[in-house]
């Protein structure tokens, strides 16, 4: 049975044996981020409805640039519940292991959702379809 999680005006579903960080959303108020157990994350940046979404994708590649001297990126469409979304696929080297992160920004009535994945590739293989179902759940 999966867990819910449903506050700031949001709802998804995520799988129980990972962890949602409450400090992040007591602080913040509009990011909530959840652990997998080996230590990857699926992380929601909730926006005002008429933030433009390119820009918030191009922030999230130019400050994993800031943090990753090598990091490949690469622009990407897709979709995922009937819903449009733009953003990048990121590579790079974090203590000399190979890691993996998405960034996507959707574009809904409500709010513009900034969505982040993020693991050490052989983990992002492993969960990926995870947080696809993760970001389904969020757009349905």
């Amino acid at each position: 049975m999966p867990a819910v999680f449903e506050k700031l005006g949001v709802r998804f579903e995520y799988p129980d044996s990972w962890q949602v960080d409450e400090d992040e959303v007591r602080e913040s108020g509009d990011t909530i981020t959840v652990y997998s157990p080996g230590g990857g994350f699926w992380s929601l940046n909730i926006q005002q409805p008429e933030v433009d979404p390119d820009a918030l994708a191009s922030a999230a590649v130019e400050a994993m640039q800031a943090e990753y001297d090598n990091l490949d990126s690469e622009p990407v469409t897709d979709s995922t519940a009937g819903v449009e979304l733009s953003g990048y696929d990121m590579n790079f080297y974090c203590l000399d292991l190979t890691n993996t992160a998405r960034v996507r920004v959707a574009s809904r009535p409500q709010a513009t959702y900034v969505i982040v994945c993020q693991a050490e590739d052989r983990e992002f293989e492993a969960i990926s379809q995870v947080f696809d179902a993760i970001t389904a759940s969020l757009l349905r």
